[in-house]
């Protein structure tokens, strides 16, 4: 039977600032949200020979998680799978060397325009100074959690339908080891509420609260006002505790 591919999850984006027509493909719910991968123009075919999914991985350096794109051929199966980033280098630039590994410039890791792919040595953070590269890539990270809106990521999403997006703050657990099956050995960490935003914690309490209903997480406070007209919506002020009572689990 011919497989004949959805379209109904692939969107397109004009007008982001990049001069260019992107893809915008709906990879499904990952750490609660739904996300979404954006693709050069020439890329926006792909969808029909590849499906695409979100995936969680936990950082095994204790570094949190992060959401990728991954996607497999339609016609080999799940079994070709494999992170679209690495497969748009392969077909653009060549294959990844022993000790090499690609990384997301803007840190926005669903975002896979190929001038966003660089590659960088494997190795852990911190060991060996950095290369120019991963310099330009800390730069761009700063500006995009300054702003995120100056991210072309950004302006894409918001061409996206509104029932397409949703906006949550969700937990994500992950064993100590970074492996394994999770039990009492565990560090909790959040994802940024703000719909467009992928950001997840790095480090325990490193998100910021908000201070009326104690439950939505923000990554910066640009997150936090850009997602106030929906979630003011739904907030509610939180019991204030008396002294001597145990505030809630965070």
């Amino acid at each position: 039977m011919k497989y004949i591919p959805d379209l109904s999850h692939l969107h397109t984006a004009e007008n982001t600032g990049a001069g260019l027509k992107l893809g915008i493909v709906r990879l499904g719910r990952a750490a609660g949200k739904v996300k979404f991968s954006l693709l050069d123009e020439r890329d926006i075919n792909l969808v029909q020979q590849y499906a695409f999914e979100a995936r969680l991985e936990i950082d095994r350096n204790g570094n949190g998680a992060a959401v990728y794109a991954w996607c497999f051929d339609i016609n080999r199966g799940r079994s070709s799978g494999q992170f679209v980033h690495s497969m748009l280098w392969e077909r653009y630039c060549g294959g990844v060397a022993p000790g090499w590994r690609i990384i997301h410039m803007n840190g926005i890791t669903v975002d896979n325009r190929i001038e966003n792919l660089a590659l960088v040595p494997d190795r852990p953070r911190g060991q060996g100074p950095p290369t120019p590269v991963e310099l330009e890539a800390e730069r761009e990270t700063r500006e995009r959690d300054r702003d995120p809106a100056t991210s072309i990521y950004w302006r894409a999403m918001q061409q996206l339908p509104a029932d397409n997006v949703e906006s949550t703050s969700t937990i994500i657990r992950v064993p100590l080891d970074g492996i394994g099956d999770l039990s009492e050995d565990e560090c909790i960490y959040f994802e940024c509420r703000n719909p467009p935003c992928t950001r997840i914690e790095r480090e325990l309490r490193e998100f910021s609260i908000c201070g009326r209903c104690q439950t939505a997480r923000y990554c910066g406070t640009s997150c936090q006002q850009r997602d106030w007209p929906v979630h003011k919506k739904s907030c509610r002020e939180r019991k204030r505790f008396m002294l001597g009572e145990r505030p809630p689990e965070r």
